[in-house]
C-alpha cells in the first residue's frame, strides 16, 4: 500500500507523517516551541479524521476550517497528499545538514541516551513518541528523566506522579520490546546537597541524573560542598550539566565550584560526568571536560531532549568528547542496557 492510500489519494506521502517530520526538523533546529506544537497538534487533528473526510477537505480546499490548520499547514497537507514531499519539508531538509563535523565514530557507538524529558514534566511530547523517535535513530534504549517536584516551572513529578509514570513505562516496554525505556529522573540538587525526591523511590529507578537548577551563582565553596554531597549519595549515577551555563541568546555564566574536587569525587564514587549536547548548554566547556578525563571520570553523552527532534542533538556532545580525547569505552551510553544496569547496580551496592 502506498503511504497515502488510506486517505484515498493516488500518490504522495502520508500527510500526518509529513507534519510530524516537519516538527522533528523544527525541534532539531531549535525553533520556537509554539511553532513545533502547531505542527504536532495539526498532525493529531488530521490523524483523527476519517480518511474520506480528509480527502474531501483536500479536494474542496477547506482544510483551514479544521481546528489548528492555518494556510501554511493546509499547504503542507495538500502537497503531501498530492505529490510527495511538501516544499516546507524540502526546505527544512535542505537547511539541516550535519550538526557538526567530527565525533562520527563515537556517535555510531552510542546505544542509548541517559537524559530525556516527556510531557509529564516540561517536555513537549508523550513518552511513547519520544521512545519511537529514539528507535528511529537506531537506539536500543533511552532513560526517561523528567524533573523532580521542586522544579515547579518544569512541572516536576511528585513521588505519586513518578510512581504512576513507572507503571506507564512498564506497559510501554511490553509494547516496544526489544527497545527499552529505562526508568529515571533528573533530580534537583538542593542547597544542602540533598536530593529532591524520596530516597527509597530513587533506589527503585534505573538511572538517576542529579543537576543543580537553583542558586547557580552561590559562592564557590558552598557550591562545591553542595555538589560533593550529592555526588556522594549512592543513588546518583550521573552529574548533569555541571556548570549550568547557557551559551546562546540568553547567556548565563558558569557556576563557580572547585572542579578538581568535584571531578575527583565523581571518579571516586563512579558518578559519570554528563556531556550535555543541547546547543544552548554544551556543558561542561572543553577545559573542564579535559580535566574530568584526566582525573579518570566516566561520561554520559546526553541530548537532554525535551522533544523528539532534539534526540538528534547527540553529535554536538560526541564532537566535543572526541576533541577532548574521550574514548568510547569511557562513555556509559555505549553500553547495552543490561551492561549499564549491571554496572549501576554494582556501583550502588545494597540499599
Amino acid at each position: 500500500m502506498r503511504p497515502s492510500a488510506r486517505y484515498g489519494f493516488l500518490c504522495g506521502m502520508d500527510p500526518v507523517a509529513a507534519l510530524k517530520q516537519i516538527a522533528l526538523f523544527l525541534e532539531r533546529s531549535g525553533a520556537p516551541s509554539g511553532k513545533v506544537r502547531a505542527f504536532r497538534r495539526a498532525a493529531a487533528v488530521i490523524e483523527e479524521l476519517p480518511p474520506d473526510e480528509l480527502a474531501e477537505h483536500v479536494r474542496a480546499g477547506t482544510l483551514t476550517r479544521l481546528s489548528g490548520i492555518g494556510q501554511a499547514i493546509s499547504t503542507v497537507v495538500t502537497e503531501a497528499a498530492a505529490g510527495g514531499e511538501p516544499n516546507y519539508l524540502k526546505n527544512l531538509m535542505a537547511d539541516a545538514g550535519k550538526p557538526v563535523a567530527g565525533g562520527e565514530a563515537l556517535r555510531a557507538a552510542l546505544k542509548g541516551d541517559c537524559h530525556t524529558h516527556s510531557d509529564w514534566s516540561d517536555g513537549g511530547s508523550p513518552i511513547e513518541e519520544m521512545a519511537r523517535a529514539a528507535i528511529a535513530l537506531g537506539h536500543e534504549w533511552m532513560v526517561l528523566t523528567d524533573h523532580s517536584p521542586r522544579l515547579r516551572v518544569a512541572n516536576g513529578l511528585s513521588a505519586d506522579r513518578l510512581r504512576r509514570q513507572l507503571e506507564v513505562v512498564a506497559e510501554l516496554n511490553v509494547e516496544l520490546a526489544p527497545f527499552l525505556i529505562l526508568t529515571g529522573i533528573e533530580v534537583d540538587i538542593l542547597l544542602d546537597g540533598a536530593l529532591d525526591q524520596d530516597e527509597a523511590l530513587l533506589a527503585e529507578l534505573d538511572v538517576v541524573v542529579a543537576s543543580v537548577h537553583s542558586k547557580l551563582a552561590m559562592p564557590r565553596a558552598e557550591m562545591t560542598e553542595r555538589m560533593l554531597t550529592a555526588i556522594a549519595n549512592p543513588h546518583v549515577d550521573i552529574l548533569g550539566h555541571c556548570t549550568g551555563r547557557l551559551v546562546t541568546r540568553k547567556s548565563r555564566p558558569e557556576s563557580q565550584f572547585d572542579p578538581n574536587a568535584v571531578f575527583s569525587a565523581c571518579a571516586q564514587y563512579g558518578v559519570a560526568v554528563e556531556i550535555n549536547s543541547r546547543p544552548e548548554r554544551l556543558d561542561p566547556p572543553r577545559r573542564l571536560l579535559r580535566l574530568a578525563a584526566d582525573l579518570g571520570c566516566a561520561f554520559a553523552i546526553d541530548s537532554d531532549a525535551h522533544a523528539p527532534g532534539q534526540l538528534d542533538w547527540l553529535p554536538y556532545g560526541c564532537e566535543r568528547a572526541e576533541d577532548c580525547g574521550i574514548a568510547p569505552d569511557r562513555v556509559i551510553n555505549t553500553c547495552t542496557a543490561d551492561d549499564l544496569l549491571s554496572a549501576i547496580a554494582a556501583r550502588r551496592g545494597p540499599y
